[in-house]
């Protein structure tokens, strides 16, 4: 099993309920939706996961694009935003077909570290190639090598003491304990960033970037990193 089967599964144990995956979702959502300057923006959300708070991101912009890599993600995504003209659902081929320049914001939240750091590498070409000379990439929820499992649980029963969700946390650790979420972690690994080296990849791919001091979503511990393109790198 690889990282994009687990994700593809139609039902994933990631979340202990359904209280948890919506809190998380809107979570995310607003906290995206904060980053948005101008109604008139075009976002892509990349690795968007369900998404089902996206709504509140495509009331601040003109244009969403969602899109994740797992097709029984996409499958939920179209089934819950059919017909919907401000949200975009994209495939590979279609992601692949946004305008270079189109884009006001790309966020990529939770994703990285299931990535390898070469494909990140080509990611970033990518992502600089659709940003407009005035747009920003948001990589959220980068893990440091600093940051361990710990960290992960302290964040997670703090999020679910305040959601109403505490009991449900603590099974939800046992059960990930014996879990195929653990058993892939224990043989991938999770890639992890130190905040100079995402800063030297983003510099060496044309964006000039910055660490910032709140990341999207519950868990504070892991990091945020706001990029723009370099003009000097063109």
């Amino acid at each position: 099993m690889s990282w994009r089967d687990f994700w593809n599964r139609e039902k994933n144990t990631i979340y202990v309920n359904e209280r948890h995956g919506a809190l998380h979702d809107d979570l995310v959502a607003k906290g995206i939706a904060s980053l948005v300057r101008s109604p008139d923006s075009v976002v892509l959300d990349y690795g968007c996961g369900d998404a089902s708070a996206a709504d509140l991101v495509a009331r601040k912009c003109a244009k969403l694009y969602l899109y994740d890599a797992a097709p029984n993600v996409r499958a939920r995504l179209a089934r819950r935003f059919e017909g919907r003209d401000s949200i975009a659902l994209l495939g590979e081929e279609a992601l692949d077909g946004v305008a270079d320049g189109a884009l006001d914001l790309i966020v990529v939240n939770s994703v990285l570290q299931y990535i390898p750091k070469r494909d990140f590498e080509t990611l970033l070409d990518g992502f600089r190639a659709k940003l407009k000379p005035t747009g920003r990439l948001v990589l959220a929820d980068v893990i440091s090598p600093a940051t361990g499992p710990l960290d992960d649980i302290r964040a997670l029963l703090s999020f679910a003491f305040e959601g109403g969700f505490l009991i449900a946390a603590c099974v939800g650790l046992v059960r990930t304990f014996f879990s195929d979420y653990r058993a892939l972690r224990a043989q991938y690994g999770l890639t992890r960033y130190d905040e100079k080296e995402m800063l030297a990849l983003l510099a060496a791919h044309g964006l000039k970037g910055a660490r910032a001091p709140l990341n999207i979503g519950h868990n504070q511990a892991r990091m945020l990193f706001e990029a723009t393109p370099d003009p000097a790198a063109s």
